[in-house]
């Protein structure tokens, strides 16, 4: 009896890949979007490119709209591929209420209200197009640009004293007990011949903010899921920016004590300024390690 002839051998079965699903964008609703939001804000960002944006206190504010542009194309399939419908009631309550802050903020000069109605209006196109999924999605560029909105002066007075005071309270008794002839009369440093006054922008209040900002631009583009890990590290970052501006502080009185007063200035002045983002950025860097030795990340599924 003759044996049959062996099988082929059959080839290991690949599993089959996972087709991304289309996603149409509204080219003609973002075209409009697009004409709409540069008719309104480009005479803004202009005015501001000549005013706030020049001081040390806003500079960032440039870095801030173009990030939040970034992260808005960056993830503009994901933003257009919810299910949900358009949410048209809240939609046109945000719409409404961004127009009025904007009108509102333009005639009377109001900065706030006019930068502010820009995440206001951005929010009711996402609605109207995209419904609350994209809302969801596009969450984060529109919290980043908060951080473009120039504060309150009211608001800025009243939390720079205290700032004020803090630092050079901290700069002086550092280095008082490193040995340096130094004392203090409220935010004026007296060390040798000469005398310092703290001024507002080495209080860190905008730093302060401009660093948050920076570092939840790292959280964001890191991709952390814990939100523990997350809020851990935006608190820490403001004891980190203080610490810099103290810092910067002692780095200016150093260098008018050695080389005198007008080595304080000019140049030297804005290097300490580049010296305290130096120390901070390090700063933010070096508390993620020792957070990710309690927090292990895990990929995402894709």
């Amino acid at each position: 009896m003759a044996s049959a002839p062996p099988a082929p051998p059959v080839a290991p079965s690949r599993p089959a890949k996972r087709e991304t699903p289309t996603v149409v964008l509204p080219l003609a609703g973002l075209a409009v979007l697009a004409v709409g939001m540069l008719a309104l804000y480009v005479p803004t960002f202009y005015d501001m490119s000549r005013t706030l944006w020049q001081s040390d206190g806003q500079s960032h504010g440039p870095i801030i709209l173009g990030m939040a542009i970034w992260l808005l194309w960056r993830d503009r399939e994901a933003i257009y591929s919810g299910k949900s419908s358009p949410a048209l009631f809240s939609g046109l309550f945000l719409l409404v209420s961004g127009v009025a802050f904007y009108v509102l903020g333009r005639s009377q000069a109001v900065i706030t209200f006019e930068v502010g109605s820009l995440v206001l209006l951005l929010g009711a196109c996402l609605l109207l197009q995209g419904g609350w999924s994209a809302l969801k999605v596009a969450w984060f560029p529109l919290f980043f640009l908060l951080f473009m909105i120039p504060l309150p002066d009211a608001l800025v007075a009243n939390l720079t004293v205290p700032l004020k005071s803090a630092v050079s309270t901290v700069a002086e008794y550092v280095l008082f007990k490193a040995g340096y002839p130094i004392g203090r009369s409220g935010v004026i440093l007296s060390i040798g011949p000469y005398q310092l006054m703290v001024a507002d922008a080495c209080a860190g209040l905008h730093s302060m903010f401009t660093l948050e900002s920076l570092g939840l631009l790292y959280m964001k583009l890191m991709d952390y899921r814990s939100p523990t890990r997350n809020v851990l590290l935006a608190m820490l970052i403001l004891p980190v920016s203080f610490i810099s501006n103290v810092v910067r502080v002692i780095v200016l009185v150093l260098v008018t004590y050695y080389f005198g007063d007008e080595a304080g200035q000019g140049f030297t002045h804005w290097f300490a300024g580049m010296v305290l983002f130096a120390v901070a950025l390090v700063g933010i860097f070096l508390l993620d390690r020792v957070l990710s030795l309690f927090f292990k990340e895990t990929p995402r599924a894709s």
